[in-house]
């Protein structure tokens, strides 16, 4: 069974505080955690449902506790417990480790949404962006939402928080181009876009800061080909970047 401490520490992990504090982070789902376990995540410890067949394929070094559905309900953040639930070490990630010149990498300005910002890193992993820069104010990445959203990507690419703008200086310093979507950009599929440089995605309603602007080398635009004087007025964030990495890997 799981003790009392266990699910209080469970179910501390849903606020950013406590995940900070013991640097642990939550995911469930059989595909999910089975990814973790497979990628560059260390999976702490697991709680599975009594019975489960899938329990023959964990590594047998990892700590496992087989319980019952009624305490997996008591950590569960979903509607209906999955077999599997898995405690997760933060990775330790060191931004100036890293030299970011022959890659394309997504900067982040303040996304607030974790549904949008899973699914970014898991657009990310499908376009092979090995590295994600946020700001400081962006959704955590190891909200449980997010880490769901993610469909397991998470263990894949890498997630870095930052002073946005110093980083961005450092890669103008570098050379480095660093381009942005705006109203007044270019046609992005008119252009001759890198293979490498930093892809900025804004805050889903206030877009690109003034300051992040500032040191946009390139802005380009997704252009509307609608007819219809009442079209949308921007596209959500996860799928402007979907567009926008599509755009780039394809050139």
């Amino acid at each position: 069974m799981i003790s009392q401490n266990k699910i209080k520490l469970v179910n501390s992990l849903n606020k950013k505080k406590y995940r900070d504090i013991n640097q642990l982070f939550i995911a469930e789902g059989e595909k999910l955690v089975m990814d973790l376990i497979q990628g560059q995540v260390q999976v702490f410890e697991l709680f599975v449902r009594e019975g489960w067949t899938g329990i023959t394929q964990l590594p047998p070094e990892i700590n496992c506790t087989e319980t019952t559905e009624q305490y997996l309900k008591k950590i569960t953040q979903l509607k209906t417990p999955p077999p599997i639930i898995a405690i997760c070490k933060i990775p330790q990630t060191e931004i100036n480790s890293y030299t970011w010149k022959d890659k394309l990498t997504i900067a982040l300005d303040d996304i607030q949404d974790p549904g949008n910002l899973g699914t970014i890193i898991r657009l990310a992993d499908w376009f092979g962006i090995e590295n994600i820069v946020c700001s400081q104010n962006t959704a955590d990445a190891y909200n449980p939402k997010v880490v769901q959203a993610t469909m397991g990507a998470v263990a894949r690419v890498q997630v870095y928080y930052t002073n946005l703008e110093e980083f961005l200086e450092k890669q103008l310093k570098n050379h480095i181009p660093v381009y942005g979507t705006f109203l007044d950009g270019e046609n992005i599929y008119q252009q001759n876009l890198s293979e490498n440089g930093i892809i900025v995605m804004g805050n889903e309603g206030k877009g690109i800061s003034s300051a992040i602007e500032s040191l946009v080398s390139k802005k380009l635009l997704i252009p509307s080909f609608s007819k219809n004087k009442d079209q949308s007025e921007s596209l959500n964030v996860s799928t402007a970047t979907g567009i926008i990495l599509s755009e780039f890997r394809r050139r």
